[in-house]
């Protein structure tokens, strides 16, 4: 197996196994330890080790900065969405608007940065 191939297994396979604990804890009643486990930046932890190994520490450190900033932008605002809206309108719709929040502020937080290179090369 080519090694680019072998490697795109190992990191899929490795974040499949996190979501799957996740999800498992969570359907056992392990709430607490359930819920740890998605505060956890999991991709994250798992992502940089992989980028740290390919490209360096300054390629963590360059997108950890970029993923923080991004986060304050897209993925806060659909979490306020989903909890504002699921109590008034159910879970689908309320994941569907927050899902909609944050495609449209990702896209355009990711339009700003690669106009403007902000975070270095891309």
């Amino acid at each position: 197996m080519p090694p680019l191939i072998k490697n795109y297994l190992i990191y899929f396979l490795t974040g499949g196994i996190f979501t799957v604990l996740i999800v498992a804890l969570e359907e056992s009643g392990f709430r607490l330890a359930s819920g740890f486990a998605t505060l956890m930046p999991v991709f994250t932890l798992v992502a940089y080790i992989f980028i740290g190994e390919s490209r360096g520490g300054a390629a963590v450190a360059q997108h950890a900065l970029f993923v923080l900033v991004g986060t304050i932008i897209s993925w806060v605002p659909y979490m306020l969405v989903v909890s504002w809206l699921a109590p008034k309108y159910g879970t689908r719709t309320a994941i569907g608007a927050g899902l909609l929040t944050f495609f449209v502020l990702a896209g355009i937080y990711l339009a700003v940065v690669f106009h403007y290179n902000f975070f270095g090369e891309r």
